[in-house]
């Protein structure tokens, strides 16, 4: 996946954390599965070493077993991706991003948070379609898996 990247300000996000409507497409997929966009950003963030199926999975899993536990795993990627790329931050103001203590809030950072990531990554000129046809298997995998265990 190798990238073209566009002309940015150094040590700054290219968008604002809440630019969610500047991709409509992008918005409506990390509200109605977030694991999706997470699985793209881990994907090219780790530089392949994680598919995208993977880190969904895992997100999905996380998210399963512990309730919200899957906003830490994507601040992770956050801190990931401003050493990658000398943005401006600290590890603290990620978390608070990436987590929150109310469920409504937690929609509302989480959400907006893996979009700003998604579209950094996308300005830097990723394609952010790679991977996704491999993590709907996983997903189709996943929730069948589920779906058999429920039974």
């Amino acid at each position: 996946m190798e990238a073209h990247a566009n002309p940015h300000v150094e040590g700054k996000w290219s968008t604002g954390f809440c630019d969610c409507f500047s991709d409509c497409t992008n918005c409506c997929i990390t509200c109605w599965c977030p694991c999706i966009t997470l699985g793209q950003i881990a994907e090219i963030v780790d530089r392949g070493s994680t598919t995208c199926g993977v880190a969904g999975a895992l997100y999905v899993l996380i998210n399963v077993f512990t309730g919200c536990g899957g906003c830490i795993y994507s601040c992770l990627y956050r801190q990931r991706m401003r050493a990658q790329y000398n943005i401006s931050g600290n590890n603290c103001v990620d978390c608070l991003k990436h987590c929150s203590c109310c469920w409504f809030c937690w929609c509302c950072c989480e959400l907006c948070a893996l979009t700003q990531l998604y579209r950094e990554l996308k300005h830097r000129g990723y394609n952010m379609n790679l991977g996704i046809y491999i993590y709907i298997f996983y997903t189709a995998l996943l929730f069948s898996f589920h779906f058999i265990c429920l039974l």
